[in-house]
């Protein structure tokens, strides 16, 4: 039997975090006894679902919603997510905290997008439509834009040429500067050869141009290629551009400790799935950030400190295969109490496995990320009796 730990020295912040700009990307806790099945609409629990947002923002961090987290195009379906944005906002305008929201083209018919072939001019035209009807709910609901990696527009562009007539027409519909979302094939393998090419220098070279011909439309960039030296390359090369400032908001969730603490050349800010997971011990790092700006001279090495005591259970949750680390921020939720059960919308919890799962759990021991040990052992011993294990 394993005693577990107090939670981490975790505290909210008493003003607005300074140093860093950071989003949680939060899942959606899916209704107990709601037909959520692969393939079924979702149904969510909005009480469960806004509370959790509540939590993050009381933390200081951004809620970055219906992203990839939150199960886009994995279950989440259109109308659940149009609805989670205008609750979100709503919410968000609540308490004065921060929000975006991810635009895509997921409402379009898959079996339609099957059927296109590339180059297709009409397809294109509906791809554009897409977008522009989710940017415009987004920015009706009153939250930022995030312009989310499309299937669709993988599966129809022919070219780096056709990805410009996309962005273009989309970012010319932004009232606001967005963020822009690069999702690596480890997250979506449908997103194979995003920016008209497999080669990344190539598709970074495309990505650049693109920021460059709308900089004035582009809040940041959200990477999220696990390759912490293209990030570092990207945030320098950001940096040299003349004109308004343009963002990396991490994405790396195997690295975030390093690139948010940066280097005598700058640093990522963030855009995290696993800061939904981990926000108390994000929001005290990016605090302690805050106080070695404000010439405490070790704070800025106690905040890497405290991300980096988190790092091991980051690289866990988003092991391969990448795609099932929802299952674990779901867990991490349920054993925290905020959620009843431990579930996804389409079945996703099923995607890891019990060890997987319970080593998961020592390792948010470890970095005092349990943060009602008392709950969490009586949910895992649960856990391990229903599943066949005695001790």
């Amino acid at each position: 039997m394993r005693e577990l730990n107090a939670p981490g020295p975790w505290q909210a912040p008493t003003g607005s975090i300074r140093s860093r700009v950071a989003f949680a990307a939060a899942h959606v806790v899916p209704q107990i006894g709601a037909e959520n099945v692969p393939g079924a609409p979702a149904v969510v629990d909005w009480d469960a679902t806004l509370a959790y947002r509540h939590q993050i923002w009381r933390y200081g961090l951004g809620v970055a919603d219906a992203m990839d987290t939150a199960q886009r195009g994995m279950g989440l379906d259109w109308a659940a997510t149009q609805e989670l944005v205008r609750r979100s906002a709503a919410e968000a305008a609540s308490v004065g905290g921060a929000i975006a929201c991810g635009a895509g083209t997921d409402q379009l018919d898959p079996a339609r997008v099957a059927g296109w072939q590339r180059g297709d001019a009409a397809a294109l035209d509906a791809v554009v439509e897409a977008y522009r009807e989710q940017v415009r709910v987004v920015q009706e609901a009153g939250a930022q834009v995030i312009v989310m990696a499309s299937r669709a527009l993988a599966k129809v562009a022919r070219s780096a040429e056709d990805y410009a007539r996309v962005y273009d027409a989309v970012l010319a519909e932004a009232d606001q500067p967005v963020v822009l979302h690069w999702l690596g094939t480890m997250f979506d393998p449908a997103l194979a050869g995003y920016w008209g090419s497999d080669s990344v220098e190539t598709a970074t070279a495309t990505f650049v141009d693109l920021i460059k011909a709308h900089q004035d439309k582009v809040d940041g960039v959200k990477v999220s290629l696990l390759d912490a030296q293209h990030e570092i390359g990207l945030r320098r090369t950001l940096a040299a551009l003349d004109g308004s400032r343009v963002r990396l908001y991490t994405g790396d969730d195997f690295n975030y400790p390093e690139l948010i603490a940066g280097d005598s050349q700058g640093y990522s800010d963030a855009l995290l799935g696993i800061f939904a997971a981990i926000y108390p011990a994000a929001s005290t790092a990016l605090q302690a950030f805050d106080a070695g700006a404000d010439g405490d001279d070790e704070g800025a090495a106690r905040g890497y400190s405290i991300l980096a005591s988190t790092e091991k259970l980051g690289r866990h949750i988003f092991a391969a295969p990448t795609y099932y680390y929802k299952t674990g921020v779901a867990f991490l939720s349920w054993l925290n109490g905020f959620q009843e059960g431990f579930q996804l919308v389409g079945g996703l919890h099923s995607g890891r496995s019990l060890a997987h799962l319970v080593t998961l759990a020592r390792l948010a021991d470890d970095c005092g990320m349990l943060l009602d040990p008392d709950l969490a052992a009586v949910r895992l011993r649960a856990l391990l009796t229903t599943n066949g294990v005695d001790s």
